[in-house]
């Protein structure tokens, strides 16, 4: 027996390791085991991925530039400061641009200053030895052509001046607004007895050309009228800052509850008023501000509480019963251009100042009174009485003549008409001051009544007022007087230079200033 054990083999019937055999029921025992663990781990991955899902990666993220534009409007310019109101509608019309009281463009005025005689000038006129030759007049306003306006129609195809007004004409009326435009307050009104302060020193001693100070109103009012006669409004002329600013001064004087224009102060001062409105409405119905609107109406509204029930115009407000011709002649002429511009008026006072005109009219020698039927013209006593006779005018008469034709009646239906003008033919204007004749006031009514009749009156007045009018204008004395009328008329008192000078330029404007508001019905 051998020892060597090395060569001794021994086998087990056991299952090796690596041979043992997994059943289905071992293997379902394991994943049993461990399923609670596979929950547990699902679950938690499940709000691991809510939670990563819930982040807003777009922060992380790198915004791209971005060029910003920004552009900065101007504040709206300040306007008048109005009492609250809601403004009516008007009906929308073609305008150039809105004007904005308080916004003014302010330019120099560069027209160039000539003395040039029209008569050399482009376009002569066969007829230019009178002032105001023309063969175009109006039988009633609006009918006939006659004033077609700066602007055309109302405000289209500016006439020839030159052709219409004849030799020195439109230059009289370009020095005129030119000194004017020269004493003009900053403020935008005229001063009616202070206005030399804008001349210089050595033309201001010894002035005794001043007016009262109580009508810096009315003297502004005329002047504004002047340059809207000749076509420069708020918004466009050579003189639109001088309105502008002429406007707004006016608009600043008014009351605002009663609408007044400065104060109930003295006798005259609805006067004043009455001029104020006028170039207000007129200019209203230019520009058609919103503003001037309401301003404008307001004034209107005082004219209406003014009138006596039934009546006419004085001076007295609320009215005492008395009604005067020079008075309600302004009034009438106010409440026209306010119906023009659609304004609200009471259309019943042209009923009643028809039947005062009536009242006041002498049938038996056409002249037309001014408290009384037939009365001669009014003076002051201790002002203007002594030396201005009232026999060498008949402003009154042209007043009423004036009227009626603004009123619509025609001379061919209304024979006094024509009693009217042959009184007025026979008391022509002439340049007289060393006799105390120059009634500036008188002319100006008759200038434009008696264009008005046309024929024999315009011309037989048109001829008279050559040396009347464009022959006495200062052309001396630099800025201080060139351009200017001396005061001599009973009522230069009142006005001074200021009233003198628009007064005049108003008479050689004659053939379009009211078209544009009053006579293209």
């Amino acid at each position: 027996m051998s020892n060597d054990y090395r060569d001794i083999h021994i086998e087990s019937s056991m299952p090796k390791p690596w041979e043992e055999e997994e059943t289905f029921n071992d293997v379902l025992y394991e994943w049993m085991s461990k399923a609670p663990w596979l929950l547990i781990s699902g679950a938690l991955h499940f709000v691991l991925f809510l939670i990563v899902a819930a982040i807003p990666w777009s922060v992380f993220e790198k915004t791209p530039d971005q060029n910003v534009e920004a552009s900065i409007e101007q504040p709206p310019p300040e306007e008048l400061e109005e009492e609250e109101e809601e403004p009516e509608e008007i009906e929308e019309e073609e305008t150039e641009e809105e004007p904005i009281i308080e916004e003014f463009e302010v330019s120099d005025h560069n027209e160039t200053d000539t003395n040039e005689d029209y008569e050399s000038s482009e376009g002569n006129d066969s007829n230019a030895d009178s002032p105001f030759d023309s063969n175009n007049s109006n039988a009633v306003l609006g009918i006939g052509g006659g004033a077609g306006g700066k602007y055309g129609g109302r405000f289209g195809g500016r006439r020839n001046l030159r052709a219409a007004g004849g030799t020195g004409t439109e230059q009289a009326i370009k020095d005129g607004l030119e000194w004017l435009k020269n004493h003009q307050d900053e403020s935008g009104g005229w001063d009616a007895d202070e206005f030399w302060k804008h001349d210089d020193d050595k033309d201001k001693n010894d002035r005794d050309d001043g007016g009262d100070a109580i009508h810096d109103i009315g003297v502004t009012g005329l002047a504004l009228l002047a340059f809207l006669g000749d076509g420069h409004t708020m918004t466009r002329g050579a003189y639109k800052d001088v309105v502008s600013k002429g406007i707004k001064w006016l608009a600043a004087q008014q009351d605002k509850e009663s609408g007044i224009f400065g104060q109930e102060i003295g006798q005259a001062f609805l006067y004043d008023h009455a001029i104020a409105t006028l170039a207000m409405c007129e200019t209203y119905y230019i520009d058609k501000s919103i503003l001037l609107k309401t301003k404008a109406q307001k004034a209107i509204n005082y004219i209406s509480r003014a009138r006596n029930p039934y009546g006419a115009w004085r001076y007295a407000v609320p009215p005492d019963g008395d009604s005067d011709t020079s008075v309600t002649g302004w009034m009438i002429f106010a409440m026209k251009s306010a119906q023009e511009g659609k304004l609200d008026v009471d259309e019943e006072a042209y009923v009643a100042a028809i039947q005062f005109f009536d009242e006041m009219t002498d049938e038996g020698t056409g002249r037309v009174g001014y408290t009384e039927r037939g009365s001669p013209s009014s003076r002051v006593a201790g002002m203007n009485q002594e030396q201005y006779p009232t026999d060498s005018g008949e402003a009154l008469t042209a007043v009423a003549l004036l009227c009626r034709f603004f009123l619509g009646q025609n001379p061919d239906d209304q024979t006094i008409m024509k009693d009217h003008a042959e009184l007025l033919l026979r008391r022509l204007p002439k340049w007289e001051p060393e006799k105390f004749g120059c009634d500036m006031y008188y002319w100006y009514y008759g200038s434009y009544a008696m264009f008005q009749m046309g024929g024999k009156y315009w011309k037989e007045w048109n001829k008279a007022m050559k040396p009347a009018v464009v022959e006495s204008q200062r052309s001396d004395g630099g800025t201080a007087f060139k351009g200017s009328w001396d005061p001599v008329g009973p009522w230069g008192y009142a006005g001074g230079r200021v009233y003198s000078t628009a007064t005049m330029v108003l008479c050689l404007e004659v053939y379009f200033r009211y078209a544009k508001v009053l006579g293209a019905r």
